[in-house]
């Protein structure tokens, strides 16, 4: 299972890249291999400023459909278009090319309360 050091991570499988004052984000390794094939992802948000654990989107699978949720307050900003055609790429590179939003960051001393790649490890064992 993947956790790359240089991302911040939430309680609920989402990942935090940050470059600058923008975020990108999406699900982690764990999560995508627990939901299963990816079918589609749904981004309605877009423009929309959301606060820390508001739903920004849904990720569905071969079998359920589960919420997305905002790691930080912000605006979302895009939506990796790319996932309309190729929601597969969730699975295969969730850390790359599966981003699925970026997001001004409003408040940056939020970051301080998600969790860093040890802590992550730890969480789902």
């Amino acid at each position: 299972m993947s956790i790359p050091a240089n991302l911040k991570y939430t309680k609920e499988h989402e990942w935090v890249r940050v470059e600058g004052d923008v975020a990108f984000i999406g699900i982690t390794d764990y999560a995508q291999s627990e939901l299963g094939e990816i079918v589609f992802v749904e981004v309605e948000t877009v423009g929309e400023s959301l606060s820390s654990g508001d739903v920004f989107g849904t990720v569905e699978a071969v079998k359920t459909v589960s919420e997305l949720f905002m790691p930080l307050t912000g605006e979302v900003l895009e939506f990796n278009a790319e996932l309309e055609s190729a929601p597969e790429l969730v699975n295969e590179d969730p850390y790359g090319k599966g981003w699925m939003i970026k997001m001004t960051v409003a408040d940056a001393t939020e970051l301080a309360d998600l969790l860093s790649d040890t802590e992550y490890g730890a969480l789902i064992g």
